[in-house]
């Protein structure tokens, strides 16, 4: 079994789902006592928040590229970045590593093109609806056609992230603004929606709306379980 290298903390919340759903997918697939080997490297979000809101990228990139080589020097065989919105740096991140970095949107855009959809609706982080890094490499290495919300409505999810949803508030009116936002999309043509920013599955789950959902936190932690289990040869399940 490889081991698992999780660069989280951004925020803590959604890092710990990281953790069950990757030791969940072992013992689902090899059972007894399995888990999963996991190096974690839990940053302090603070400090991560102020500087991207300074829009000061390259200050965050050393930070994490540090964080990645301190996950390769302790036995990682490749890396997770827990978080949709610092794959910005993802390139800096990759060149300061010899291991690979599993990006979170090709694992997404990979379980969208297996289903056979195309037209897709982006929720995230400003940075993330607004700048080209992710619904960019959506639309050119996997040809999906993406939208993202109006201004206005954007402004309402950034703003709930980071002043609910990363501190752990789960409110229902949230939840309704959400809601209202998804159903807009789905009229604009949206056949599915991609929770591009990993607190919002704290918020919105499948049973609250009829749209399809992509979970980008499950599938980028299913994704690990799986590039972890390939080639492996389970010999003591009991």
């Amino acid at each position: 079994m490889k081991t698992i290298g999780l660069l989280g903390g951004m925020s803590w919340e959604s890092t710990e789902l990281y953790y069950r759903w990757i030791n969940e997918g072992i013992k689902q697939n090899l059972g007894g006592l399995h888990s999963a080997k996991i190096v974690l490297h839990s940053v302090d979000f603070s400090e991560i928040e102020k500087l991207q809101h300074q829009g000061k990228w390259d200050e965050t990139a050393e930070i994490l590229k540090a964080a990645a080589q301190g996950l390769e020097k302790a036995g990682a065989d490749f890396i997770l970045i827990c978080t949709n919105t610092m794959h910005l740096v993802a390139p800096q991140i990759q060149q300061g590593i010899s291991i690979p970095l599993l990006h979170i949107a090709d694992a997404t855009a990979e379980e969208i093109v297996k289903q056979g959809l195309n037209k897709v609706a982006l929720l995230g982080t400003g940075f993330t609806m607004e700048q080209d890094f992710y619904k960019g490499r959506l639309i050119r290495e996997y040809g999906l056609d993406v939208m993202v919300p109006n201004e206005q409505d954007q402004q309402i999810i950034h703003q709930i992230i980071y002043d609910e949803l990363c501190l752990g508030n789960i409110a229902d009116s949230s939840r309704q603004e959400y809601l209202r936002i998804i159903d807009s999309l789905v009229e604009q043509g949206a056949e599915a929606i991609i929770l591009g920013c990993t607190e919002i599955t704290l918020l919105v789950k499948p049973e609250h709306t009829t749209a399809l959902l992509f979970d980008t936190t499950k599938i980028h932690a299913l994704k690990a379980v799986e590039k972890a289990l390939l080639g492996y040869c389970k010999t003591d399940v009991k």
